[in-house]
Parts: structure tokens; C-alpha cells; sequence
């Protein structure tokens, strides 16, 4: 197989579905564009999101901690360590069975993935990350009335719960993902971001926030020293004037250009924005980088310049 490049692969909550039935279907047709790439060649390491999921645990813990007394809250940090398991198990599972199809032999491993935060980032006092899923503005006040969640308008789609979410610093189990990595494994890591931890002396301690997956993408893309980092999303390029008459696409953007248009608002903050924040980093972080967003099914052809958004240094 010809040696292409080493991708870390963002994959955006359509390619995961609202439900436990919508995931198990999606990770079907994702697993068919990631064997894609790998077929090709490619290095593929997998980042997954978990907003809708990790808001869905949230709640079924919050309900079990009605019914019975005895039992505690469950910690945000835990809800995102079992995102990572159920969502890893059926995206793995999916991948083997494609690899199975075409008569590839490669070896698909998720692991349980811990990101190191900052407890002073200022993110801890300015909740901004959507999980969860979209609720109208009625079922948003009811919901923030009766467990005092801090609902916010996101992109124009509806109301979703905020939380705390902090900068990656640091991936725990980096060693033993850059060794599968290099031993020819598939290998799906830093799920939903990563589960927030805090380091007291030689201890992890979950946090109360949730990692955007972009940021932790962009991370472990640099220390992984990919080629390319991969976000997908729910439109095959990004655009500036988004839904205006004067909407740009655009194809190929510098990381200036890109900052730029962020300075200017350009993008939504619980949207567009983490993703090209993202892509410019990873971009600027050593010569020769590429960032491209675009569709799930359209990454391979991003990848041979047909479309996408590229951002470069």
C-alpha cells in the first residue's frame, strides 16, 4: 500500500447521530469514508464529538439520582469517560467490519482518553459549550428552572445546555496511542474532546467541563506530528457572510486570511468558529501542515484538493 499521510480525523456529531439507533446506523456509512482514507494509504488516527451523547448520560444519571437517594451525582468527567466507551465500541466495531469487507487485515482500538486542563482557565467561569440535545426556548427554560443548567441559543438551531469548556494542555495517554500509532493500528482517542482532568500531585481529578474536540483534535494532531488535520462538519466548506446575500465558500484560505475573518466574527462560537480556530493552529505549528473542513463523505476528495476548505501557513 502506498505510504500517504499521517490524518487526525475530527468527526463532527452528524456522523454520530442524536440516538443510541441514529449512531449505530451512522458509524456505518463513517466507517466506509475512513476506510477510504486508509485505503488509500493513509495514517488515520479518529477523534470523535459527544455533545449530544455526553448531555444524554448527563441526564439519565441526573434521573437515577431522583428515583434513588443512595445514589451520587455522577461527575461531568465520568459521563464524558462513558461517551468515550459506547461511542468507541460501535465506531470500532464498524470500522473492523468495513476493513472485514474489502479484505483488510487492521487491527481498531479506542482508548479511553484523558486530557490534562488548566483549573484557573477563565472557560470555568464562562460557560460556552453546547451538549446535549436542541431544545425550543419553552423546553429550555423548563429545563434550566428545574436543575439550574445554563441554556444558550446555539447557531440558530435551538437552545442547548453550556458548559465549561477549557483548553487541552496535555494527552495522559499520549505515549500509548503514538505507539499503536506507529505499530499500524487504527486507533480512536481523545473522544468528546477527552475526559477533562485536572493533575493534584500525582493524581488525575475529573473536572466539570467538557474539552471541544476540535482543540483536542489540533493537539493531538501536533504531538502525533500528522500531516494533516481533517475536521469534518455538516457543510462541505466553510463560508464567510454565512446565510447573507453576499455568502463566500471558501476554497483555500491562509492562516491569516482565516484569522482575520475570525477577528471579524465571521464565525459562530459554538459552530464554526472552535473548528477554524483549530485548523489555524495545527496549520501554524510546523511548515508544511494543512488543515481542511468539509464534509465526511466528501474527506477524500478534500484531501486531493477537489473541495473543502484548505487552511495553510
Amino acid at each position: 500500500m502506498e505510504k500517504g499521510k499521517r490524518i487526525v480525523v475530527a468527526l463532527g456529531g452528524n456522523a454520530l447521530g442524536n440516538s443510541l439507533k441514529e449512531q449505530f446506523d451512522a458509524v456505518k456509512y463513517t466507517a466506509k469514508a475512513l476506510v477510504d482514507l486508509i485505503e488509500a494509504g493513509n495514517e488515520v488516527v479518529v477523534v470523535h464529538g459527544n455533545g449530544p451523547q455526553v448531555g444524554m448520560i448527563n441526564n439519565a444519571m441526573i434521573a437515577l439520582t431522583h428515583e434513588d437517594a443512595k445514589q451520587d451525582n455522577t461527575p461531568l468527567s465520568v459521563c464524558v469517560a462513558m461517551s468515550q466507551a459506547y461511542i468507541g465500541y460501535d465506531l470500532q466495531n464498524a470500522l473492523r467490519e468495513e476493513f472485514a469487507n474489502r479484505g483488510i487485515s487492521k487491527p481498531v482500538v479506542t482508548i479511553v482518553t484523558q486530557v490534562l486542563v488548566d483549573e484557573n482557565d477563565p472557560a470555568f467561569q464562562n460557560p460556552t459549550k453546547p451538549i446535549g440535545r436542541f431544545l425550543s426556548k419553552e423546553e429550555a427554560d423548563v429545563v434550566a428552572e428545574k436543575y439550574g443548567y445554563i441554556m444558550k441559543e446555539d447557531a440558530g438551531r435551538g437552545y442547548r445546555r453550556v458548559v465549561a469548556s477549557p483548553l487541552p494542555q496535555e494527552i495522559v495517554e499520549l505515549d500509548a496511542i503514538n505507539n499503536m500509532v506507529n505499530s499500524g493500528q487504527v486507533v480512536i482517542a481523545c473522544g468528546g474532546g477527552g475526559i477533562p482532568v485536572v493533575r493534584k500531585g500525582n493524581h488525575m481529578s475529573g473536572a466539570s467541563a467538557v474539552i471541544d474536540k476540535d482543540f483536542a483534535s489540533c493537539l493531538l494532531a501536533k504531538d502525533l506530528d500528522a500531516d494533516m488535520l481533517i475536521i469534518l462538519t455538516a457543510v462541505e466548506k466553510v463560508a464567510i457572510n454565512f446565510n447573507k446575500e453576499n455568502e463566500e465558500w471558501l476554497s483555500s484560505i491562509s492562516t491569516d486570511e482565516a484569522r482575520k475573518h475570525c477577528e471579524d466574527g465571521q464565525f459562530a462560537p459554538g459552530s464554526m468558529l472552535p473548528k477554524v480556530k483549530a485548523a489555524i493552529d495545527f496549520a501554524d505549528s510546523k511548515p508544511g501542515r494543512e488543515a481542511l473542513i468539509t464534509l465526511l463523505e466528501k474527506a477524500k476528495d478534500g484531501i486531493e484538493g477537489k473541495t473543502g476548505t484548505i487552511i495553510h501557513a
